[in-house]
């Protein structure tokens, strides 16, 4: 990080989007990053009622306001998207009102539907937009908001079939600083979950809510992983389903299987892992990239455009990453893990190839181009 830039007018910036926390935590990585060069910078949350970022931007230290703003209903015809238009133009008429407020000099997008009515009128009133695209498939609101962004970062290469060429930087995603300034190390970080330093150890994780279809390959291969005396794992069930999973868990005795509903250090969770178990997610995977991590992903069906396999095949395309379709993971998946976790030179090949799809300073870059366009303006 660069020292503090100075501007003579005061710096505010609009920040929109959000509804998961792959759109959260690198809008605020952002935010954090414009204010470690602007001390002084205003900064505005503008997100959708009753979704995750009206309390976790605030828990960053940030104000938000919230839209009535909603996803559109697949398929787009259904009768129920009539009303999730009327919310739309609704949101749209209450940002523009708390744009004209606030006067911000750059409204920042990170994707979402939360974010489109927001951008929408930042370019109805004339101010310079910056688009965010984290995945390797671009969103419906980036590629509707693209035409009027006078700058857009993404984090995959070969974007310009979504976007105009002219107006692309790839930057890399923002990620959570916290993982990559963990101190703790790889002994003591298996220790902190009970496990022996001395045996490969293999994370699953599916997210804080969990996922179902990562936690049923476990299940259906609990005596596999007792047999697999040599290796151990720590499964991340997800909040959603821990009641469950403790019941199913009953009078099972497994030493090398640690099972906990979330991890809140998960700094030490990945410093323990010798391979990762995850969906593919656009944050988590430039997450595994920075950290240089091996990891099998078992991309979601259950998302717009499926993206994440797409985000998957990026990795898999250059030998950075493994990879088994949801429908064949309870199948598939844990037995793949447990012979490439045993495998050195596998291992040393997933860390090679995907650290060098690393792109470190992503939020720092984008901060600056930020401000760039507010000192054009």
């Amino acid at each position: 990080m660069q020292g503090t830039i100075y501007m003579s007018e005061e710096l505010r910036i609009i920040i929109s989007g959000g509804g998961t926390g792959g759109h959260i935590f690198p809008a605020v990585s952002i935010a954090n990053a414009i204010k470690a060069l602007r001390p002084d910078a205003k900064i505005l949350f503008v997100g959708a009622q009753g979704r995750m970022e009206m309390t976790r931007v605030p828990a960053a230290g940030y104000d938000i306001e919230g839209l009535p703003i909603r996803g559109f209903l697949r398929p787009l015809w259904k009768l129920g998207n009539i009303s999730v238009a009327i919310d739309y133009l609704r949101s749209k008429h209450m940002a523009k009102k708390l744009l004209r407020s606030f006067k911000p000099q750059v409204a920042v997008g990170v994707g979402g539907y939360a974010s489109s009515a927001a951008l929408g009128a930042a370019n109805a009133l004339g101010i310079p937009t910056l688009l965010q695209e984290q995945n390797s498939y671009a969103g419906l609101t980036n590629k509707t908001l693209a035409r009027q962004a006078s700058k857009i970062c993404v984090a995959y290469e070969g974007m310009e079939r979504f976007f105009p060429a002219e107006k692309i930087m790839l930057t890399g995603n923002p990620v959570r600083q916290q993982l990559l300034e963990t101190t703790i190390t790889r002994e003591e970080a298996i220790r902190s979950f009970g496990l022996d330093p001395q045996k490969r150890t293999i994370l699953l994780v599916g997210g804080s809510l969990g996922a179902r279809t990562i936690n049923e390959s476990v299940l259906q291969h609990l005596d596999l992983i007792r047999k697999s005396e040599d290796i151990q794992l720590i499964w991340q069930t997800g909040k959603y389903y821990s009641a469950e999973i403790a019941e199913r868990m009953k009078g099972q005795e497994l030493p090398n299987l640690v099972v906990t509903d979330f991890i809140s250090d998960m700094g030490a969770a990945y410093k323990a892992a010798d391979l990762v178990i995850s969906r593919a997610g656009a944050g988590s995977i430039s997450e595994f990239c920075l950290l240089g991590k091996p990891v099998v992903l078992v991309p979601s069906p259950n998302v717009a455009e499926d993206h994440q396999t797409k985000n998957a095949l990026a990795l898999v395309n250059k030998q950075a990453a493994l990879y088994v379709k949801d429908k064949e993971a309870t199948m598939l998946l844990l037995p793949l893990a447990i012979d490439t976790v045993k495998d050195a030179a596998k291992l040393a090949s997933l860390s090679e190839n995907i650290l060098k799809m690393a792109l470190p300073d992503a939020a720092d870059i984008i901060a600056k181009e930020v401000i760039a366009l507010a000192q054009k303006r």
